[in-house]
C-alpha cells in the first residue's frame, strides 16, 4: 500500500514537472520574472560556489590558476559558440518553421554539423598548443611548479565550450517555442556540476578536479535542452561515422552544412566578434592582474562574479524575454509595437538597475563578508573585493541597457552596429585600465584619494582596483554609444524612458542615504557584527528600512514601474495559459 502511494505521489510530481516544463510563457514581465527567478537561483548557487572556493583557497595563487584556466575555453566559446547563438539563429529558425517542419530540421542539422566540426577542430589544436599559449598569456606562471597543472586544467576545460555551444544551439528551439522553463534550468544545473567538482572531485584529484567539474557542468547544461528537441523531432540528422567516407566525407559534410546556413552564419560573424571582443578584453584584464600581487586575479573574479548577479537577474532576463517579441514585431512590420516593447523593457531595467546599484554600493562590505567571508578569505581580501564590487556596480545600468540594445539590433538583423560600438569600448577599456594602473603606481595623490574613498587604506594590492574602474568607464561609454544610435532611429524612445531614470535616481539616492544611516545605527547599537550572522542582520535590517523608504518615495512620485510590478506579482505570475504546440505548428 505504501509502495503504491509513493508511486502515485511520484507520478503526480513527475506529471506536474512535465506540465510546468511544457508551458508556453507569453507575457513579457511573466517571462522576464521567470528568467529572473531562475537566474537568481543560478546565481545563489554560483555564490555558494564562490564561497566554497574563497573558504578553501582565499585570494591565493591556486585560485588564480583556476580562474586563469577558464580564459581560453571561455574565449573559444565566445568566438564559436556565439555563431550558433539563439539571438542570431532564432529569426532564421522561425522563418524555416513557417515553411515547414522538415525545413526547420534541415536548417538545424546544418547548423549543428558546422558548429560541432568547427569547435572540435579548434579545441584539438588549442589542446595541442596549450603550453605555449598559456606561457604567452600568463608569463608570471610559466616558471612556477604549478604551470603543468594549469595546462592540464585548461585542456580539460576545453570540453566546456563544445557542450555549452551545443546547449546554446538547442536552446534556440525551447526559446522559439517560448518554453522558458526549460531554458532557465541549464545555468542552474551547470553550477551544480561545478560545485560537485569543488566538493567531491577536488579532494580526489586536486586542482584538476575543479576543471573536471566545469566540464561536467557544461555537459549537464547541454543535456537539459535535448529532450524538448527530441519530443518535437527537431534534432540533427545523424549519419553513421562509417558512412562519412573518411576525411573527405567529413569535409563534404562541413561544406554542405555551411552552404545550408551560410546566410545566418555570415550575419552572426559581427555578433561573434562583438561577444569575443568582450572576452578578449576580460582576458587582457586578467592577464594584467597576473602581473600584480598574488590573489589579484581572484579579487577581480570574485568581485566580477558578485556584480554579475544583478546583471544576470535584470539585464539578461529582460533582454532574453523580450527578444522573441522584438524579432516578431520587427519582422512583421509592427515598428510601433517594437518601440513599445523596448520602452517597457528599458524602464524596468532602469528601475531595477539603479536601485540595486545603490544598495550594492552602500552594503558592499556586508555583501562580500556574508557571501565570501569564510575560511582562508581574510579581512584584507574582503575590503579589496568590496571596493572592486562597488566600482563594477557603478556600470550595472550600462551593462543591462547595453544588453537590451544589442538584442534590439539582433532582432532587426543588424549586427555591425553593436560590433563597432563594442570594439570601440573594448579598446578604451583595455587602454584606460593600463593607463590607470600606471597612473595609480606613480601618482600618489590619486592613489591616496582612491584608497580613501573606497576605504582600503593600508591594504596591499589596491592597484587591482584600477581594472574594474577601467572596465566601468568602457562599459558606460558603450551604453552611451548604443543609446545615442538607437535614439537617432527611434526619436520617441528617450523622452519616454528618461522620466523613469530621473524618478528612480532620486528615490534611490534617498534610499541609499537612509540605508547608510541605518547601517551605522544597527552596527553600533542593535547588532553584534563580530559574527557573520550579525553582519548579515545589520545589512538586512538597514536594507529593508531603505527599501521601504524608497518605495514610499516612488509611490509619492506616482512611478509607473512600481505599480506595474505590483500588478504582475498580484496576478499570479506562473498561472499562464497551457498551449500545446505540435510538430507542425507555426510561430504565427
Amino acid at each position: 500500500m505504501v509502495k503504491n502511494l509513493l508511486k502515485e505521489v511520484g507520478g503526480k510530481i513527475s506529471q506536474s514537472i512535465k506540465s510546468r516544463l511544457g508551458r508556453e510563457i507569453t507575457g513579457l514581465h511573466e517571462a522576464a520574472y521567470l528568467l529572473a527567478g531562475s537566474a537568481l537561483l543560478s546565481q545563489i548557487l554560483a555564490l555558494f560556489r564562490d564561497r566554497i572556493l574563497a573558504a578553501t583557497f582565499g585570494a591565493t595563487t591556486n585560485l588564480d590558476l583556476y580562474y586563469s584556466a577558464f580564459r581560453i575555453p571561455d574565449l573559444i566559446f565566445a568566438i564559436l559558440g556565439s555563431l550558433v547563438s539563439a539571438s542570431v539563429i532564432m529569426p532564421f529558425f522561425m522563418e524555416r518553421e513557417k515553411q515547414g517542419h522538415e525545413e526547420a530540421r534541415d536548417f538545424f542539422s546544418n547548423i549543428f554539423y558546422f558548429y560541432f566540426f568547427s569547435i572540435a577542430l579548434v579545441s584539438i589544436i588549442v589542446c595541442i598548443f596549450a603550453s605555449p599559449i598559456l606561457r604567452l598569456l600568463f608569463p608570471s606562471f610559466a616558471h612556477t611548479a604549478q604551470f603543468s597543472t594549469l595546462v592540464w586544467m585548461m585542456r580539460i576545460m576545453l570540453l566546456s565550450p563544445i557542450f555549452l555551444g551545443l546547449s546554446n544551439l538547442f536552446s534556440t528551439i525551447s526559446q522559439a517555442y517560448r518554453r522558458f522553463y526549460i531554458y532557465s534550468l541549464s545555468p542552474i544545473i551547470y553550477n551544480v556540476g561545478i560545485i560537485f567538482g569543488i566538493v567531491v572531485l577536488y579532494p580526489m584529484f586536486g586542482l584538476v578536479g575543479l576543471a573536471i567539474g566545469v566540464s561536467l557542468g557544461a555537459l549537464l547544461h547541454f543535456a537539459v535542452q535535448v529532450p524538448f528537441a527530441i519530443k518535437h523531432r527537431i534534432t540533427p540528422r545523424f549519419t553513421p561515422p562509417h558512412l562519412w567516407g573518411g576525411l573527405g566525407g567529413v569535409i563534404s559534410h562541413v561544406k554542405t552544412a555551411f552552404t545550408g546556413v551560410k546566410k545566418a552564419l555570415l550575419i552572426s560573424i559581427p555578433r561573434t566578434i562583438t561577444v569575443s571582443s568582450n572576452e578578449i578584453t576580460e582576458l587582457f584584464l586578467v592577464s594584467f592582474a597576473s602581473f600584480l600581487l598574488p590573489g589579484s586575479i581572484s579579487i577581480f573574479n570574485f568581485s566580477f562574479n558578485l556584480q554579475s548577479v544583478p546583471f544576470s537577474i535584470i539585464g539578461v532576463s529582460y533582454s532574453m524575454a523580450v527578444f522573441p517579441t522584438l524579432a516578431r514585431h520587427f519582422s512583421t512590420g509592427k515598428h510601433t509595437e517594437f518601440v513599445e516593447e523596448m520602452v517597457a523593457s528599458s524602464r524596468h531595467i532602469i528601475f531595477w538597475s539603479i536601485s540595486v546599484s545603490v544598495m550594492f554600493i552602500v552594503l558592499r562590505a556586508q555583501i562580500v563578508r556574508v557571501i565570501l567571508g569564510a575560511g582562508q578569505f581574510n579581512w584584507n581580501d574582503t575590503r579589496l573585493t568590496a571596493a572592486a564590487l562597488a566600482i563594477f556596480t557603478v556600470s550595472l545600468i550600462a551593462q543591462n541597457m547595453t544588453m537590451l540594445f544589442i538584442r534590439s539590433y539582433y532582432s532587426r538583423g543588424k549586427t555591425r552596429t553593436p560590433l563597432t560600438m563594442n570594439m570601440i569600448s573594448s579598446v578604451v577599456m583595455v587602454l584606460v585600465s593600463y593607463l590607470l594602473v600606471h597612473f595609480f603606481n606613480h601618482a600618489h595623490e590619486f592613489q591616496y584619494f582612491m584608497e580613501s574613498i573606497l576605504k582600503v587604506d593600508g591594504v596591499p594590492g589596491t592597484v587591482v582596483l584600477m581594472l574594474p574602474l577601467g572596465y566601468s568607464i568602457g562599459t558606460l561609454l558603450n551604453m552611451a554609444l548604443h543609446w545615442w544610435d538607437f535614439h537617432r532611429e527611434f526619436k520617441s524612445y528617450s523622452r519616454r524612458v528618461l522620466r523613469t531614470l530621473f524618478q528612480v535616481c532620486g528615490a534611490s539616492l534617498i534610499m541609499g542615504y537612509v540605508t547608510y544611516v541605518c547601517l551605522n545605527f544597527f552596527g553600533t547599537t542593535a547588532v553584534n557584527t563580530a559574527h557573520t550572522f550579525g553582519i548579515f542582520l545589520q545589512g538586512f535590517l538597514a536594507g529593508i528600512v531603505g527599501i521601504i523608504v524608497g518605495i514610499i518615495v516612488l509611490l509619492l512620485l506616482k512611478n509607473e514601474e512600481i505599480q506595474e510590478i505590483w500588478k504582475t506579482a498580484h496576478s499570479k505570475v506562473f498561472k499562464s495559459k497551457q498551449v500545446v504546440i505540435g510538430p507542425d505548428a507555426t510561430m504565427d
